[in-house]
Parts: C-alpha cells; sequence; structure tokens
C-alpha cells in the first residue's frame, strides 16, 4: 500500500467490463500525488446489469466522482440524479462527480476527441466525418463534432440496439444543430461504407473494434479502401496502435492515436473531479520518461 493512502483517503473509480487495460487509474493517481490531492482511483470491473448497486455503493463509499465506460455508459445516465445539458442530449455519461450525495453525470468523450485531433493539427470545421459506432462514445462524438461545426457525419454502426440510437441522434442534431448533415447507414452496407471512406475528410474509429485483448486483430476498414489525404482516427489506446491505425499509416494517411482522447476527455473529467486544471505536461513527461526506462530484469 502507498504511504499516501489514509483513512480519510478519498475513492474515485472507473466502472465497466472489461477494465483490466485503462490507463486512467494509472493516470489520475499520478496527477492527484503531483497535486497534493488525497484521493485513489481505482477500476471495477461491472456489468451493465450491476449498475443499480454499483450506484447504491457509490452513495455508501461517499465517492467523490468516477468514470463510466462499456457497456455501463448509458445505464449510468439513467441511473444519475442530474445530467449536464450535453449528457442529456447523448444520452450516456462517462463520468460523474458525487456533490453531497447527488450524482451528476456528464459527458467528456467528444471533447477529448475534438481536443486530441486539434493537437495533432486537424480542424474539425467545415469537414466530412466517418464515425463508425453508435454507442455512448460513438454519440458524445458525433454530438461534439456537430457542435465544432462539422459539416457532414456519416454514421455505421451494425443493425443492432445501437442502430436506433443513431437514428435518434440524427433527429436531436437535426433539430438542435440543423446546418450539420448527418446520415445513417448500415456498416453491412459494405459498397456505401466504402463510398464514405473515399468522401470523407476524417474517419473516426468510435468502437471497441481494434481492443485488446479479443479484439485487436480485427479491423472495420480495409487497408485497399485508405487514401493519403484522409485523417484517420481511433479511440482504442490499447493497444497504442490498433490494426486500423496501422494499415493506414501504411497507406499513407495521417493516423491519431487514441491514448490522445483519453488525456483530453482525462483532463476534463479531473478538472470537474477536483476543481483544478490536470497537470497534462507533468504527466506527459513522466510517461515519457517510464516509456524510456529500461524494463526490469
Amino acid at each position: 500500500m502507498e504511504k499516501r493512502i489514509s483513512g480519510y483517503t478519498g475513492l474515485m473509480g472507473l466502472f465497466g467490463s472489461p477494465v483490466g487495460h485503462s490507463a486512467s487509474p494509472e493516470m489520475y493517481n499520478f496527477c492527484f500525488q503531483h497535486d497534493g490531492l488525497d484521493y485513489a482511483y481505482l477500476a471495477f470491473d461491472v456489468k451493465a446489469e450491476d449498475m443499480p448497486e454499483t450506484i447504491k455503493t457509490i452513495r455508501l463509499l461517499k465517492m467523490r466522482g468516477g468514470n463510466f465506460t462499456m457497456p455501463c455508459k448509458n445505464i449510468g445516465a439513467k441511473l444519475m440524479d442530474r445530467l449536464s445539458p450535453a449528457a442529456q442530449l447523448v444520452g450516456a455519461c462517462n463520468a460523474f462527480v458525487n456533490e453531497e450525495g447527488v450524482l451528476t453525470g456528464y459527458i467528456t468523450d467528444g471533447i477529448g476527441f475534438v481536443k486530441n485531433l486539434k493537437e495533432h493539427g486537424v480542424e474539425v470545421k467545415g469537414k466530412k466525418v466517418l464515425v463508425l459506432g453508435a454507442g455512448g462514445a460513438a454519440t458524445a462524438i458525433q454530438v461534439q463534432l456537430a457542435l465544432e461545426g462539422t459539416e457532414e457525419i456519416q454514421i455505421f454502426n451494425r443493425r443492432d440496439e445501437f442502430y436506433e440510437r443513431a437514428l435518434e441522434t440524427r433527429k436531436k442534431l437535426e433539430e438542435k444543430v440543423p446546418q450539420c448533415k448527418v446520415a445513417v447507414n448500415r456498416l453491412e452496407d459494405k459498397e456505401k461504407l466504402q463510398k464514405a471512406v473515399a468522401e470523407a475528410d476524417i474517419l473516426a474509429n468510435a468502437t471497441i473494434v481494434g481492443m485488446k485483448p479479443d479484439l485487436h486483430e480485427e479491423t472495420l476498414i480495409p487497408k485497399e479502401w485508405m487514401r493519403k489525404d484522409l485523417v484517420v482516427a481511433d479511440i482504442v489506446y490499447n493497444p497504442e496502435v490498433t490494426r486500423m491505425l496501422k494499415e493506414a499509416g501504411e497507406a499513407g494517411c495521417q493516423t491519431i492515436e487514441g491514448k490522445g482522447m483519453m488525456l483530453w476527455q482525462g483532463a476534463e473529467n479531473y478538472r470537474l473531479f477536483t476543481g483544478k486544471e490536470m497537470p497534462v505536461e507533468a504527466y506527459k513527461d513522466a510517461m515519457r520518461t517510464a516509456a524510456a526506462m529500461p524494463p526490469s530484469p
């Protein structure tokens, strides 16, 4: 046990499944220590059906805040006392704050995604973006893209329960951001998908395809569809370079890894949790130093 843990240490955490791959505990705990804050952040493997009991536990333990990941973002939003305007629009939340027993849900995935693109010199205003997926993170990205001035969003998802969510998102954006054109398509329609890739400025994978441990050898877009002027971004950050990003890079595309999105949404979450700006540069320096160190014998 770390010496900094005391009987007064506040608990925060990540809830979802799987969570063993998550870099969030390392990031937040580093930042808490850097800023001298008496909090600890842990990861808890929780299924969607466990969320009602999980929320009761959060209240019982008086947890200050935390995050929800798949498959808990949508049910998490339904169990909050309040939702931010963006979380209401998305119908999901990936962060929550506990203020004297009142749980407020927020959605920061879209903010992190757009900030990550901007950090790589890619603006979304006036662009055509193809988004793979219609889950909580994907919907947050779609909403944020529209709010940031994206000209057109092509959503592709399998004909499952999230497909209807995509249709709802389109309807909401047509009402709230009518200047952004939104289309919803079936991922199984390969001809339409290939055409959308050919016309897009930015291709974003907002699904778990490509993630370790089970899907890291898979990709939704064949390498031969890629072209040099296409920007390809992934929300998956383990592995850092997914198969889709690897093949896009080989095709000459600019590629943007998901770890940056995790960092910038984390910075927004940190501000919500603590009221402070996250020490992003200090964390980056620490990660670069750790990466340069030889492995332990």
